[in-house]
């Protein structure tokens, strides 16, 4: 699949796409730097979005996972921008545990554009994130949105 390596304030990022959706957001700064519209798309709209310009992303996803795991991601999707949700939050939608919630979003293979990094345990503390540099990652994503995350 064409890929673009997209240098963020995370880190660099290797953004995969089909011909017609994006289908991984990884963190590794090696690929093969093709220019497709949908790649050249995530990129500018990332750049939008790390601007503080972007609090929506509009480029299609293809993400590949379970059922549940798809169920979570789509629920993760409707966290509003600068807004977080407890693992529990999402698990009680679900009629699920928070625990599987959290494998779910260790598996989101489209982190910031499905914004796992909303997600944090039950009294406010951030627990795991599979970005680069974990949980300082996901602090910075949520502070970049305004959000308050306590460690």
């Amino acid at each position: 699949m064409p890929e673009l390596v997209y240098n963020s304030p995370v880190g660099l990022l290797t953004l995969v796409a089909s011909n017609r959706a994006i289908t991984s957001i990884e963190w590794r700064g090696n690929g093969s730097n093709q220019k497709t519209k949908t790649l050249l798309l995530i990129k500018k709209e990332l750049t939008q979005y790390f601007c503080g310009a972007l609090t929506e992303f509009t480029v299609p996803l293809d993400p590949s996972g379970t059922a549940f795991q798809r169920r979570v991601w789509k629920l993760i999707m409707e966290i509003p921008y600068g807004e977080l949700r407890t693992y529990r939050d999402i698990s009680n939608t679900l009629n699920s545990s928070p625990r599987a919630v959290g494998g779910a979003c260790g598996r989101n293979p489209i982190p910031i554009i499905i914004p796992c990094h909303r997600v944090v345990g039950s009294s406010g503390q951030l627990t795991g994130y599979t970005g680069a540099n974990g949980i300082d990652t996901k602090s910075f994503l949520i502070k970049h949105e305004g959000g308050a995350p306590s460690r």
